[in-house]
Order: C-alpha cells, then structure tokens, then sequence
C-alpha cells in the first residue's frame, strides 16, 4: 500500500535494456499505487527504439515519469538507425518523450504533491567536462593520457558526439549555466528533489574500482548544488554503485540496475525501484 494513501516517489536508472535480462525486469516494473511517479536518470537504451519502448511501457503504468539523460541515450551507436548527432539527438529523444507524456530536462519542473511534499523536482542535464581529474594530474589532457594508459576509456571518446559544441565539456558548461538559472529561479520555500545521470558531487567516486573513470562522471561546476539549491534528494547513476550516502547533510541516491553480471552478484533482487519521497522516517 502507499504510505499515506497518496502515492510515492520512486526512482531507478541505467537500465540498458538492450540486454534481455534487463528488458524483463522493465516488463516486470509496476507502481504500488495510481498516484505514484517514476523517476529515470537516464541510461536507458542506447537506440532511439528502445528508449521509446521502455519510456512507453512505464508512462503507461506510473502516474509521471521524469527522465534525464544519460550518456548511452546519446551515443550515436552504430546500431541505431537514427543517426543525429550530439546536440540534435538530444533535442530529438525530447520531442519523443514529449510524445509519450514524460518529462525531461526541457519542460517546466514538476512539484512532487505527495507524502513528502511539497517538493519540486527537476531533471537535469549537464554532462562532464573531465574535472574530476586523477590523481597526480593537473589537466584534462594528463587525465585521458593517464587513462588510455590503464586502458579504462569510457566509450563515449568514440560514440557520444558534442556537435554543434567544439567539445564535451564546452556543451557541459552550457548546460551548467542554464540549468543554474532555471535552479535559482525556483521558488526559495520549496525543496528540490534533483535528478541527473551523473552525481553533482565528487565523493560518490571514491569508490570506482578505476578511479580514472572519474573523468566521465561529472563536473565540479556543481559541486556545491544540493547546498544552494535546498536539495531534499540528489538522484543519480551512471556509476552502477547503488547505495545511500550523505553530503552536508544531503542524501546522495545513486539508482542504478546496471548490467546483469553486475546485478546478479548482489544480495538484493535486481530492478528493485528506490524510494525517494516519503523517507522511511516519514512514511510511519
């Protein structure tokens, strides 16, 4: 049953359902409750068809769904058919969820109503721009000269384009500077609830087994966001980590699936959605 009678909110992320194993656990995904809302921080397909399929298939059952990119929604990979590049593929897997009724990163921010609530929630998107550097190097090129030596590339040096931008991290403080705005605009008695496929702080990559994959997994133009913004939840994935941790007081909620030889290694059942709002505090 919902707590309070009154839906929750729910989150999860890279689900990459191109693996099978994967797609089932999406056929498999239901709400507890009419109200409830879902929110995807990206990484769901790396085919404009299977974003589609799965973005579909859960705006059917959950009363919102919320999706921020992540960098496989951007390759432009060779086995898909859309070809747009950067930029244009981006604003092209927008109009499509625009078409399902979902929300992303370009429409007015949503304030979550529910147990909980009020609280606004905001999908972002904002890239990386290679400043969280190794350790020992000093520049963006040190860092990728570091990491083609340990062979940890991420794939998206040769699949995600940043056309019409002359680089990634150009189109990453872009994106930045208008998300900033739009933050600041909010209304200053409100609490966000932000959702963004990369963490907006540092700390959740101590962990990586390959620390140089850092690189690829933010920017530190944001690192001091969930204190000025009154972040309730930062939602996030990309790091195939699912855990709990807390900044300046703030839960950091990293919501991935992963790839089935990593979730079939862990103790809890994979595809399990994780409660943002109600808190188990409040929901008694």
């Amino acid at each position: 049953m919902a707590a309070g009678g009154a839906g929750q909110l729910w989150a999860i992320s890279d689900l990459h359902i191109s693996y099978p194993e994967n797609r089932a656990l999406v056929e498999k995904m239901h709400p507890d409750s009419d109200e409830d809302w879902l929110l995807v921080a990206g990484d769901v397909a790396e085919t404009v068809e299977d974003v589609r399929w799965a973005l579909d298939t859960l705006a059917q059952r959950f009363r919102r769904v919320v999706w921020a990119p992540g960098n496989h929604e951007l390759w432009t990979h060779p086995s898909d058919p859309v070809t747009l590049r950067g930029d244009a593929r981006y604003r092209h897997l927008v109009e499509v969820c625009r078409e399902l009724g979902v929300t992303t990163p370009e429409d007015p921010y949503p304030v979550w109503d529910g147990p909980g609530g009020p609280a606004v929630v905001a999908p972002l998107f904002l890239l990386y721009d290679y400043s969280f550097l190794p350790a020992g190097c000093a520049t963006k090129e040190q860092g990728l000269a570091y990491a083609h030596g340990t062979g940890v590339v991420c794939s998206d040096e040769y699949l995600l384009h940043p056309d019409p931008y002359p680089s990634r991290e150009a189109w990453c403080r872009a994106r930045v500077a208008e998300t900033e705005h739009r933050l600041a605009g909010l209304p200053a008695d409100l609490p966000t609830i932000l959702v963004n496929h990369y963490p907006l702080d540092r700390h959740p990559t101590d962990v990586l087994w390959y620390p140089e994959f850092a690189l690829w997994c933010g920017t530190r133009l944001t690192a001091d966001w969930h204190r000025r913004f009154r972040v309730d939840t930062m939602v996030y994935g990309h790091l195939h980590i699912p855990r709990t941790t807390w900044r300046d007081g703030v839960r950091f909620e990293e919501v991935s699936v992963g790839y089935p030889r990593e979730w079939r290694t862990r103790q809890q059942p994979p595809g399990r959605l994780r409660r943002i709002l109600p808190r188990e505090d409040e929901a008694r």
